[in-house]
Protein backbone atom coordinates (compact mmCIF):
# COMPACT_ATOMS: atom_id res chain seq x y z
CA UNK A 1 0.00 0.00 0.00
CA UNK A 2 1.32 3.56 -0.65
CA UNK A 3 2.48 5.72 1.72
CA UNK A 4 0.51 9.11 2.06
CA UNK A 5 2.50 11.79 3.54
CA UNK A 6 1.43 15.23 4.18
CA UNK A 7 3.24 17.98 2.24
CA UNK A 8 3.98 21.96 2.42
CA UNK A 9 3.85 22.90 -1.33
CA UNK A 10 2.91 26.59 -0.53
CA UNK A 11 3.78 29.89 2.09
CA UNK A 12 2.41 33.11 2.20
CA UNK A 13 3.19 35.86 4.54
CA UNK A 14 1.94 39.48 6.35
CA UNK A 15 3.65 41.90 8.63
CA UNK A 16 2.09 45.42 9.47
CA UNK A 17 3.95 48.22 7.96
CA UNK A 18 4.94 50.09 11.03
CA UNK A 19 8.40 48.99 12.38
CA UNK A 20 9.31 49.82 16.30
CA UNK A 21 12.64 49.87 16.58
CA UNK A 22 15.34 49.35 19.36
CA UNK A 23 15.90 53.10 19.14
CA UNK A 24 12.38 54.36 19.64
CA UNK A 25 11.72 51.80 22.40
CA UNK A 26 14.65 53.65 24.59
CA UNK A 27 12.36 55.89 24.13
CA UNK A 28 9.89 54.29 25.96
CA UNK A 29 11.72 52.36 28.79
CA UNK A 30 14.76 52.31 30.37
CA UNK A 31 16.92 50.11 27.39
CA UNK A 32 19.47 50.79 24.43
CA UNK A 33 19.89 49.02 21.17
CA UNK A 34 22.95 47.76 22.34
CA UNK A 35 20.97 46.21 25.31
CA UNK A 36 18.46 44.35 23.02
CA UNK A 37 21.22 43.43 20.24
CA UNK A 38 23.51 41.83 22.89
CA UNK A 39 20.33 40.13 24.41
CA UNK A 40 18.38 38.70 22.20
CA UNK A 41 19.43 39.72 18.65
CA UNK A 42 16.73 41.67 17.83
CA UNK A 43 17.18 45.06 16.49
CA UNK A 44 12.87 45.94 15.19
CA UNK A 45 9.73 44.30 14.72
CA UNK A 46 6.73 45.27 13.36
CA UNK A 47 3.16 45.99 15.44
CA UNK A 48 -1.04 46.15 14.06
CA UNK A 49 -1.25 49.72 14.61
CA UNK A 50 -4.81 49.93 12.36
CA UNK A 51 -7.58 50.92 14.56
CA UNK A 52 -10.43 47.68 14.60
CA UNK A 53 -7.79 45.33 13.04
CA UNK A 54 -6.73 42.04 15.31
CA UNK A 55 -4.83 38.82 14.60
CA UNK A 56 -7.75 37.27 12.15
CA UNK A 57 -6.59 40.22 9.64
CA UNK A 58 -3.07 39.06 10.26
CA UNK A 59 -4.34 35.58 9.40
CA UNK A 60 -6.74 36.35 6.59
CA UNK A 61 -3.95 38.80 4.66
CA UNK A 62 -1.00 35.51 4.71
CA UNK A 63 -3.85 32.99 3.59
CA UNK A 64 -5.01 35.53 0.60
CA UNK A 65 -1.14 35.94 -0.83
CA UNK A 66 -0.88 32.06 -0.42
CA UNK A 67 -3.66 31.51 -1.99
CA UNK A 68 -2.25 33.86 -4.53
CA UNK A 69 1.14 32.01 -5.04
CA UNK A 70 -0.61 28.79 -5.14
CA UNK A 71 -3.23 29.66 -7.80
CA UNK A 72 -5.61 27.97 -5.27
CA UNK A 73 -9.09 29.17 -5.61
CA UNK A 74 -10.73 29.99 -1.85
CA UNK A 75 -13.25 27.04 -1.99
CA UNK A 76 -10.56 24.70 -2.87
CA UNK A 77 -9.74 24.73 0.89
CA UNK A 78 -11.72 22.08 3.34
CA UNK A 79 -9.13 22.69 6.56
CA UNK A 80 -7.71 25.93 8.18
CA UNK A 81 -6.49 25.88 11.31
CA UNK A 82 -4.80 28.87 13.32
CA UNK A 83 -2.19 28.14 16.28
CA UNK A 84 -2.53 31.65 18.12
CA UNK A 85 -2.71 32.83 21.95
CA UNK A 86 -4.10 36.30 21.09
CA UNK A 87 -7.27 35.49 19.16
CA UNK A 88 -9.39 38.74 18.89
CA UNK A 89 -11.71 37.28 21.21
CA UNK A 90 -12.74 34.44 23.79
CA UNK A 91 -14.94 33.00 21.06
CA UNK A 92 -15.53 32.94 18.03
CA UNK A 93 -12.14 31.82 17.01
CA UNK A 94 -9.69 33.54 15.28
CA UNK A 95 -9.24 30.83 12.55
CA UNK A 96 -13.58 31.61 12.31
CA UNK A 97 -12.75 34.78 11.24
CA UNK A 98 -9.73 34.76 9.18
CA UNK A 99 -11.68 31.73 7.28
CA UNK A 100 -14.21 34.51 6.79
CA UNK A 101 -11.99 37.32 5.34
CA UNK A 102 -10.30 35.19 3.27
CA UNK A 103 -13.39 33.37 1.28
CA UNK A 104 -12.86 30.15 2.50
CA UNK A 105 -16.09 28.52 2.67
CA UNK A 106 -15.62 25.49 2.78
CA UNK A 107 -12.58 24.89 5.60
CA UNK A 108 -13.22 23.24 8.60
CA UNK A 109 -11.80 25.57 11.08
CA UNK A 110 -10.47 26.28 14.64
CA UNK A 111 -8.20 27.63 16.45
CA UNK A 112 -4.83 25.43 18.26
CA UNK A 113 -2.77 27.17 21.43
CA UNK A 114 0.27 25.86 21.89
CA UNK A 115 1.98 29.29 22.77
CA UNK A 116 5.38 29.71 21.03
CA UNK A 117 4.89 25.77 20.12
CA UNK A 118 1.43 26.59 18.00
CA UNK A 119 3.40 25.82 14.45
CA UNK A 120 5.03 22.63 15.43
CA UNK A 121 2.02 21.17 17.25
CA UNK A 122 -0.43 22.64 14.46
CA UNK A 123 2.05 20.79 12.00
CA UNK A 124 1.46 17.39 13.89
CA UNK A 125 -2.32 17.70 14.01
CA UNK A 126 -2.83 18.86 10.68
CA UNK A 127 -0.56 16.21 9.13
CA UNK A 128 -2.02 13.32 10.90
CA UNK A 129 -5.32 14.32 9.29
CA UNK A 130 -3.82 15.45 5.61
CA UNK A 131 -2.30 11.47 6.05
CA UNK A 132 -5.74 10.25 7.11
CA UNK A 133 -6.92 11.24 3.85
CA UNK A 134 -9.89 13.10 5.21
CA UNK A 135 -8.62 16.33 3.89
CA UNK A 136 -6.92 17.64 0.66
CA UNK A 137 -6.11 20.75 1.04
CA UNK A 138 -5.15 22.33 4.27
CA UNK A 139 -4.14 25.99 5.86
CA UNK A 140 -2.22 26.11 8.62
CA UNK A 141 -1.61 29.73 9.69
CA UNK A 142 0.95 31.36 12.86
CA UNK A 143 -0.70 34.32 13.65
CA UNK A 144 -0.11 36.13 16.62
CA UNK A 145 -0.60 40.42 17.45
CA UNK A 146 1.42 39.84 20.83
CA UNK A 147 1.63 43.78 21.23
CA UNK A 148 -2.12 43.56 22.42
CA UNK A 149 -0.97 41.65 25.42
CA UNK A 150 3.02 43.66 25.78
CA UNK A 151 3.54 45.43 28.53
CA UNK A 152 5.67 48.73 27.31
CA UNK A 153 6.14 49.55 30.29
CA UNK A 154 8.08 46.62 31.70
CA UNK A 155 11.67 46.16 29.96
CA UNK A 156 12.51 42.72 30.40
CA UNK A 157 9.68 42.06 27.73
CA UNK A 158 8.58 45.01 25.62
CA UNK A 159 11.81 44.46 23.28
CA UNK A 160 11.15 40.64 22.78
CA UNK A 161 7.54 40.19 20.55
CA UNK A 162 6.35 41.59 17.53
CA UNK A 163 3.05 40.93 15.54
CA UNK A 164 3.17 38.78 12.08
CA UNK A 165 1.16 35.84 10.45
CA UNK A 166 2.30 33.33 8.09
CA UNK A 167 0.73 30.32 6.21
CA UNK A 168 1.67 27.42 4.35
CA UNK A 169 -0.12 25.11 2.19
CA UNK A 170 -0.48 20.93 3.26
CA UNK A 171 -1.50 18.61 0.66
CA UNK A 172 -1.20 14.73 0.34
CA UNK A 173 1.73 13.07 -1.81
CA UNK A 174 2.79 9.91 -2.49
CA UNK A 175 6.41 11.12 -3.10
CA UNK A 176 8.86 10.98 -0.59
CA UNK A 177 8.76 14.41 0.26
CA UNK A 178 6.51 16.47 3.35
CA UNK A 179 6.83 15.48 7.25
CA UNK A 180 8.73 12.27 7.69
CA UNK A 181 9.10 12.48 11.32
CA UNK A 182 7.81 13.95 14.46
CA UNK A 183 8.40 14.49 18.20
CA UNK A 184 6.34 16.77 20.70
CA UNK A 185 6.83 17.61 24.32
CA UNK A 186 5.31 18.95 27.07
CA UNK A 187 5.60 19.43 30.76
CA UNK A 188 2.78 21.10 32.92
CA UNK A 189 4.72 22.11 35.35
CA UNK A 190 6.20 25.11 33.67
CA UNK A 191 3.45 27.32 34.03
CA UNK A 192 4.99 29.32 36.82
CA UNK A 193 7.61 30.52 34.40
CA UNK A 194 6.20 31.73 31.21
CA UNK A 195 2.21 32.93 31.19
CA UNK A 196 -0.20 35.44 31.30
CA UNK A 197 -1.80 35.98 34.73
CA UNK A 198 -5.50 36.86 34.15
CA UNK A 199 -8.09 36.53 31.57
CA UNK A 200 -8.68 32.96 31.85
CA UNK A 201 -11.43 31.31 34.06
CA UNK A 202 -9.02 31.02 37.24
CA UNK A 203 -8.74 34.88 37.25
CA UNK A 204 -11.29 36.86 35.03
CA UNK A 205 -10.90 39.91 34.30
CA UNK A 206 -11.63 42.66 37.01
CA UNK A 207 -10.25 46.39 38.58
CA UNK A 208 -7.79 44.66 40.04
CA UNK A 209 -6.07 42.40 37.56
CA UNK A 210 -5.99 45.46 35.07
CA UNK A 211 -4.36 47.47 38.22
CA UNK A 212 -2.08 44.85 38.78
CA UNK A 213 -0.99 44.76 34.98
CA UNK A 214 -1.88 40.83 34.91
CA UNK A 215 -3.05 41.06 31.14
CA UNK A 216 0.44 41.14 30.18
CA UNK A 217 2.68 38.40 29.23
CA UNK A 218 5.36 37.49 32.25
CA UNK A 219 7.97 35.34 31.89
CA UNK A 220 11.08 34.59 34.11
CA UNK A 221 13.81 35.07 31.73
CA UNK A 222 16.42 32.79 32.93
CA UNK A 223 14.72 30.06 33.30
CA UNK A 224 13.04 29.87 30.05
CA UNK A 225 16.57 30.48 28.56
CA UNK A 226 17.85 27.27 30.15
CA UNK A 227 14.61 24.83 29.57
CA UNK A 228 14.25 26.05 26.14
CA UNK A 229 17.98 25.15 25.26
CA UNK A 230 18.30 21.99 26.82
CA UNK A 231 14.33 20.82 25.26
CA UNK A 232 15.22 22.13 21.49
CA UNK A 233 18.69 20.98 21.22
CA UNK A 234 17.81 17.73 23.01
CA UNK A 235 14.64 16.38 21.23
CA UNK A 236 16.34 18.18 17.31
CA UNK A 237 19.52 15.83 17.93
CA UNK A 238 17.44 12.99 18.75
CA UNK A 239 15.35 13.36 15.63
CA UNK A 240 18.66 13.87 13.73
CA UNK A 241 19.82 10.66 14.99
CA UNK A 242 16.91 8.29 14.26
CA UNK A 243 16.48 9.54 10.60
CA UNK A 244 20.37 9.21 9.93
CA UNK A 245 20.97 13.27 9.13
CA UNK A 246 24.14 14.07 9.01
CA UNK A 247 25.89 17.72 9.14
CA UNK A 248 25.66 18.59 4.52
CA UNK A 249 24.60 21.56 2.57
CA UNK A 250 20.95 20.36 2.32
CA UNK A 251 20.03 19.98 5.76
CA UNK A 252 17.89 23.07 7.30
CA UNK A 253 17.42 24.35 10.46
CA UNK A 254 14.46 26.43 10.90
CA UNK A 255 14.38 27.16 15.02
CA UNK A 256 11.39 29.16 16.97
CA UNK A 257 12.88 33.05 17.38
CA UNK A 258 12.95 33.84 20.43
CA UNK A 259 16.40 34.77 21.40
CA UNK A 260 19.24 34.61 19.21
CA UNK A 261 21.49 33.04 22.00
CA UNK A 262 19.26 30.20 22.04
CA UNK A 263 19.17 29.65 18.46
CA UNK A 264 23.19 29.30 18.38
CA UNK A 265 23.48 27.03 21.51
CA UNK A 266 20.71 25.07 19.91
CA UNK A 267 22.52 24.83 16.30
CA UNK A 268 25.85 24.21 17.63
CA UNK A 269 24.62 20.80 19.73
CA UNK A 270 22.88 19.86 16.96
CA UNK A 271 26.02 20.21 14.68
CA UNK A 272 24.63 22.80 12.38
CA UNK A 273 26.62 25.73 10.46
CA UNK A 274 25.33 28.97 11.15
CA UNK A 275 24.92 29.70 7.55
CA UNK A 276 22.26 26.65 7.45
CA UNK A 277 20.17 27.78 9.93
CA UNK A 278 17.07 30.66 8.77
CA UNK A 279 16.90 33.42 11.38
CA UNK A 280 15.40 36.44 11.08
CA UNK A 281 14.54 37.15 14.70
CA UNK A 282 16.68 40.59 13.89
CA UNK A 283 13.93 42.07 12.22
CA UNK A 284 10.36 40.71 13.89
CA UNK A 285 11.06 39.57 17.52
CA UNK A 286 9.55 36.82 18.50
CA UNK A 287 6.32 36.66 16.82
CA UNK A 288 5.13 33.19 18.79
CA UNK A 289 3.16 31.16 16.35
CA UNK A 290 4.09 33.01 13.43
CA UNK A 291 8.32 32.23 13.58
CA UNK A 292 9.33 29.46 12.12
CA UNK A 293 6.48 30.01 9.10
CA UNK A 294 7.26 33.52 8.77
CA UNK A 295 11.32 31.59 8.10
CA UNK A 296 9.82 29.98 5.57
CA UNK A 297 8.11 33.21 3.66
CA UNK A 298 11.46 35.07 4.25
CA UNK A 299 13.73 32.28 2.91
CA UNK A 300 11.34 30.16 0.63
CA UNK A 301 14.30 30.95 -2.72
CA UNK A 302 16.95 29.48 -0.53
CA UNK A 303 14.91 25.44 -0.03
CA UNK A 304 15.27 23.31 -2.67
CA UNK A 305 13.69 20.14 -3.13
CA UNK A 306 14.46 17.40 -1.36
CA UNK A 307 16.43 19.52 1.07
CA UNK A 308 16.18 18.06 5.20
CA UNK A 309 14.52 20.58 7.07
CA UNK A 310 14.31 20.34 10.60
CA UNK A 311 11.80 22.80 12.51
CA UNK A 312 11.84 23.01 16.77
CA UNK A 313 10.79 25.07 18.95
CA UNK A 314 10.23 26.07 22.69
CA UNK A 315 6.73 27.43 24.21
CA UNK A 316 4.71 28.37 27.22
CA UNK A 317 3.37 25.35 29.68
CA UNK A 318 6.05 24.12 28.71
CA UNK A 319 5.95 23.33 25.07
CA UNK A 320 8.14 21.82 22.70
CA UNK A 321 8.55 20.21 19.41
CA UNK A 322 10.98 18.69 16.45
CA UNK A 323 9.32 17.98 13.31
CA UNK A 324 11.48 16.83 10.34
CA UNK A 325 10.35 17.31 6.95
CA UNK A 326 11.72 17.17 3.22
CA UNK A 327 11.08 19.93 1.06
CA UNK A 328 8.67 19.26 -1.23
CA UNK A 329 9.11 22.00 -4.17
CA UNK A 330 11.33 24.49 -5.57
CA UNK A 331 10.28 28.25 -4.99
CA UNK A 332 10.59 28.57 -9.51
Amino acid sequence: MTKVRAAITGVGGYVPDYILTNEELSHMVDTSDEWITQRVGIKERRILKEKGKATSDLAANAIRQLLEKTHTAPEEIDLLVVPTITADMAFPSAANLAGYKAGLINAFNFDLNAACSGFIYGIELVSRLVESGSYKKAILVGADMMSSITDYTDRTTCPLFGDAAAAVLIEPTTEEYGVMDRLIGYDGSGKEFLYMKAGGSLRPPSHESIDNKEHFVYQEGKTVFKFAVAKMSDISVEIMKRNNIGDNEHVWLVPHQANLRIIEAVAKRMGIKREQVLINIHRYGNTTAATIPLCFWDFEKKLKKGDDVILTSFGAGFTWGSIYLKWAYDTN
